[in-house]
Parts: structure tokens; sequence; C-alpha cells
């Protein structure tokens, strides 16, 4: 029989499980919610932590919760036969993002002990690729790009062994990281299974990748490791996912998952509706394309507004009379026969502190949210770009204690379905080009 395995990703945003299909993405964790979610077939089970869009006490908490709630729900599922083996992937961004090392620490105390860290940020079909530790975005060094002056999670290098030393305040110095290069890669599964055997305990290990078939030896030899009872601490972007559980072609083509827009009674295609609460330069570029198509009418969301209105006094009330314009807005556009595009106001607002940030933007996301959920039931399909927004969009507006992931438009970008049937594309602030965002929803217009 062949041997059950169980990949657990611990997801920072809701757009990680963009290289994969046909799993469950959790956003919740009680009991019951665990239980039915390791009984599922696939290898793979995605756990929305959404900890990206929280400071770092609040991720502490949320990845210490979820992995209280795992540990005796996985040791129920191994006594009942539904596991053998499993492993745990804290999931975090390709352009190096979010909660390094804190929430790799927590999951060490609460689900550990770990033999060593494996670092692995590649995701190739977005154009990130690792070579001689060198973290590299379409060939270009990561901390070069507007990624690297992010408010919250910047950073100074692309060269891994200093970015960990950076994160980490010299905790963990430079000199100290091991590096997995190509050549270890490409040495063979017993060569490679050895040189992971032999890391030194505890260390924290940078992974090289440039092709699908280099992460694919990898997860072999993880996954040999672990038969010989040493495991890993895994931080990596989606890629290294495929190497740890390959999968099968995915069940229904662009075309097909195009087709899972909703229908009226009547056979008519339902509308749909565009969120865009990213604030990176490419979604802004991915903006503006889409906002050139005649059948696409923009509905902006004032950002200076409601952070005045929610520092203000009454700002339920006031809140309240603006979210009321906006929805009639939306209504209106599709009473037109067209295409709404709901979008946070460009460039950043100053806030005083990380803190004021944080609370602004959870503020814009839950507007968005609760818009998005009062027109759910007219609606044929939502893209949603943003990983804040998307989280918050499905766990609070929607409130889907769980989504089916069906699979990808294409590269990167995943379309799931709510219980309720919905399909709900989850874009990621950080794909494509210009054009992607225009492209996914010419597709979902034309099933």
């Amino acid at each position: 029989m062949a041997e059950r395995i169980k990949v657990l990703v611990l997801d920072d945003d809701p757009t990680g499980s963009q290289t994969v299909h046909s799993c469950p993405l959790l956003l919740r964790w009680d009991e019951d919610s665990l239980r039915q979610a390791l009984a599922h077939p696939s290898p793979l089970l995605f756990l929305l932590a959404n900890t990206r869009a929280l400071d770092p006490r609040a991720a502490e908490q949320r990845v210490r919760s979820l992995c209280q709630a795992l540990k005796p729900a996985l040791v129920e599922a191994q006594a009942a036969g539904m596991i053998d083996r499993w492993l745990v992937v804290s999931r975090g961004d390709s352009t190096l993002r979010g909660h390094f090392p804190l929430e790799l620490q927590v999951i060490e105390q609460e689900l550990g002990p770990f033999s060593a860290t494996l670092l692995a940020p590649a995701f190739l079909p977005g154009g990130r690729t690792t070579k001689d530790g060198m973290h590299l975005l379409h060939g270009e060094p990561v901390h070069t790009t507007a990624f690297a002056q992010d408010r919250l999670f910047g950073f100074s290098s692309s060269y891994l062994p200093d970015w960990v030393e950076e994160k980490t305040s010299g905790q963990i110095p430079a000199a100290a990281v091991e590096r997995i290069g190509l050549s270890d890669l490409e040495a063979g599964p017993g060569a490679l299974q050895a040189r992971l055997s032999a890391l030194p305990p505890a260390v924290t290990a940078c992974v090289d990748a440039e092709q699908p078939e280099q992460l694919k030896a990898l997860g072999e030899a993880i996954w040999a490791c672990a038969r010989q009872g040493q495991r890993f601490a895994l931080q990596s972007a989606a890629s290294l996912i495929n190497g740890l559980v390959p999968l099968p072609p995915q069940p229904l083509s662009a075309s097909g998952l195009a087709g899972l827009r909703r229908r009226q009674p009547s056979g008519d295609w339902m509308p749909g509706l565009v969120l865009v609460g990213s604030h990176v330069p490419l979604a802004d570029a991915q903006l503006t394309s889409l906002l050139a198509e005649p059948a696409c009418a923009g509905i902006e969301l004032d950002v200076r507004k409601v952070a005045r209105v929610i520092s203000g006094p009454e700002p339920a009330r006031l809140l309240a009379s603006l979210e009321q314009s906006w929805r009639q807005q939306i209504e209106t556009v599709i009473s037109q026969g067209l295409t709404p595009v709901v979008f946070t106001s460009r460039g950043e607002l100053h806030c005083s502190s990380p803190a004021e940030r944080r609370e602004l933007g959870i503020a814009l996301a839950q507007l968005m949210a609760r818009l998005a959920a009062v027109l759910a039931p007219q609606l044929g399909y939502l893209i949603s770009k943003g990983g804040i927004t998307t989280h918050t969009l499905l766990e609070s507006g929607l409130e889907a204690p769980w989504v089916e992931l069906q699979g990808q438009l294409f590269a990167g970008l995943s379309l799931v379905l709510t219980p309720g049937g919905l399909p709900v594309i989850t874009f990621p602030g950080n794909l494509g080009d210009a054009l992607s965002l225009r492209q996914a929803w010419q597709l979902m217009q034309q099933p």
C-alpha cells in the first residue's frame, strides 16, 4: 500500500497555493474543520494563517494557536490510519517579505524539534529563481525591486545568507548559513540525501533552484530523510510544494475553470466583480490596463476619506454611509451590463506607525469584503487582487470556513470555489505583467 502522506502548508497569504490544485484551503482550524480537512484525499492541506497582514505579536499568536490545534488532530489522524507521515511548510513570499524567522520559531516550539531549516524562496512560474545563493526576480536581484522597499518587510540584500543575518538581527550570521547549490540538487538521490543528513544541527540552509526537477529532487530527498527519522523545518515559496508532492495535471483547463462561472436560472451568465486592494506598482499597472476595457467601470474607494472617518467621531455611522454610496455605484454598473472594478485609491497614505498602517489596511480590506459579500448572491465570479484583500474577502466577507482549490487560470493564478459554489480568483499582488489582470477578466468573461 502506498504511503499516506500529508504536507501541511501554513500560508502567510491566501495566494500561496498558486502552483497546485484539487486540495482544501482551510480558513478555520476548529476540531471538526481540521478533522474533515485531514481526511481529504489530497496529500496537501493549506491553512490560511494570513500572518503577513498582522503585526509580529498577533502573527506569533495565530501561528501558535494553529499549531496547537494541529498537533492533537494529527495524532488522531495517524491513529485512525488516515496519515502515515506528515511535513509542515511555512509558505512565505517569493519576494522575501514576511515574518521570518518568527513563524518558523513558533512552528519549531510547537511541532518540532527539527534537524535543520531549509529556506527555498523560488517560485519558478513567476520568474523567482535562486542561483549561487542570490535570489532573483526575472534575473535581477530582488533587493533592487519595489518589493524590497516594503515599509513593513523591506530588506537590503538578495544574497540569502546576508538576508538571513539581516532578518535575524545578526543572531544567525551569514557565515553560519549553509547553501544547497545546484550541483548538490543535481548530484543524484543518494548524494543529495547524504548532503541533507550531514547538515549541522539547527543550521539554516538556503536552497538554489532554477528548474522544477531540482526541487523535485530536493522533495524526494526530504522525504527519504524523514523516513530515517530526520525532519526539517521548511520555509519556502510555492514551487517547493510541487517538489514535495508531484501532482498530475489539473483536471480542468483554463477554459474549464472559466466555465465554473455561475449562471442565472435562465442559463445566462451572472456578472463578475473585480476587487483591487494591492498597492505594489505592478498592481497599479494592471489596474490601469483593466480600466481601459470599455466593458469595465471603475469605482474608487478614497483611502484618505476612509482614514479620516475611522479616526474621527462616529466612525461606524459615517463609514456605513460611505459603504451605501459605493454599493449603489456598484449595483448601477452591474445594471448597465458592465463589470465593476472596485479599487482603493492609488499611492500610499503616510501613516505615523506600522500599527496605524496595518489598521488602515485591514479596515479597507474589511470594507471591500462587506461590499462584495452583499453582492455575492448575484455574482457569477469574483477576482480579488492582493493577499490581505483576498483573505478578508473569503474569511470575513463570504464567511467561508474553507475553499476548494480547483487549479490555475494561468501560471500562478488560482481559482477556488467557496462552499456555495462561487468561483473566486485569488490574484497575488506581485504576479504577472501589466496585462495579466485584464487577461484573467477576459478569460472569466468568455467561458
